[in-house]
């Protein structure tokens, strides 16, 4: 293995291990809680267990890891007649999922007691964080280098183009890769020249702009609350990358908050509210506006959520009319 090719910027296999690193620092983190369990008082526990919710949170997100080695990498090795590794590796995935399900249960039912915390760290959490850490040294030593040398750039540019799709894990790559001497079809979001709407078309250059344009935050949530979009402002109030498409809205907020959204959820698509509006009068020295509101077919059905985030400061201090042309310069 030690022969193995080199892994280019931007490759899906230098995106896998990006993530990889991102998902080493959370077990970093986590393994630095566990240690200082032992030392923990009982007035400390409530704020330990809401970091390890952050962390374990955090570490969630390696669903997305997984589903792209699933249905992007594993059927071209199956291809290449590698079945072995993929079979083991795919049940070593549920059993983490698994782990990482119960440990999340564990952290939301009541620990009143430091020694009841040093139990379910030791029986339940440790071996979801060390089993997912081993496959992260599974694939660093056995797959990743395996998989180099077996799929053909044609074939990865195929996993490259579909790896949006899944959405990343706790990382939003920067590089763009396109195989060199090979051709390759250009990945087309549209087959036509516009995205025809009931009240007009844009084509994509233009929608693309349009949203970056918009003096609002934009982000969409599926009826089964997956993030499937968010704009690209320039002035964003909270961040986004693309590690968040395809996650699931609740993983995408602090633990504390957490049941807020599940009742935003639920009232939405019982039909029982549309709308749901928050501000944060000092949010770093802005006035933020927040609106969520439920999105309905034309049946009235529900189709998800749109968060609409605005930063009103300035419109706040408005004043009189103001009816002469005026630009705004910085």
């Amino acid at each position: 293995l030690g022969g193995a090719k080199p892994v280019p910027a931007g490759h899906p296999v230098d995106t896998f291990k990006k993530e990889n690193q991102s998902l080493k620092r959370e077990v970093i983190k986590i393994a630095g809680l566990f240690d200082n369990v032992t030392d923990l008082s009982e007035k400390q526990l409530p704020g330990f267990i809401l970091q390890l919710r952050t962390i374990f949170n955090n570490l969630s997100d390696v669903d997305k890891h997984y589903k792209r080695k699933e249905y992007l990498l594993f059927p071209f090795l199956e291809k290449h007649l590698i079945t072995g590794p993929p079979k083991v590796m795919w049940g070593k995935h549920d059993e983490i999922r698994d782990l990482l399900k119960s440990s999340f249960e564990a952290l939301e039912s009541p620990v009143s007691t430091v020694e009841e915390m040093k139990s379910l760290v030791q029986l339940v959490l440790v071996p979801a964080v060390e089993m997912l850490d081993g496959m992260i040294m599974k694939e660093e030593e056995i797959l990743f280098p395996m998989a180099m040398d077996t799929l053909t750039e044609e074939e990865w540019y195929k996993v490259y183009q579909e790896t949006p799709n899944f959405g990343y894990c706790l990382f939003d790559p920067e590089d763009e890769w396109q195989p060199s001497g090979t051709k390759v079809e250009k990945q087309e979001y549209v087959t036509a020249d516009a995205i025809r709407l009931s009240s007009g078309a844009f084509n994509l250059a233009e929608l693309e702009a349009l949203f970056l344009h918009l003096p609002i935050d934009i982000t969409f949530v599926d009826k089964i609350d997956k993030v499937r979009f968010f704009s690209h402002s320039p002035n964003r109030v909270f961040e986004r990358n693309r590690s968040i498409i395809g996650r699931d809205v609740r993983m995408c907020h602090p633990p504390g908050s957490v049941h807020v959204v599940e009742q935003i959820l639920s009232d939405f698509k019982s039909g029982k509210e549309n709308k749901a509006v928050f501000w944060m009068s000092n949010f770093m020295g802005r006035f933020i506006y927040i609106e969520y509101s439920a999105v309905r077919g034309k049946e009235g059905e529900y189709l998800g959520v749109v968060e609409v985030t605005q930063d009103i400061t300035q419109m706040r201090k408005l004043e009189g009319d103001q009816r002469l042309l005026s630009y705004e310069h910085k």
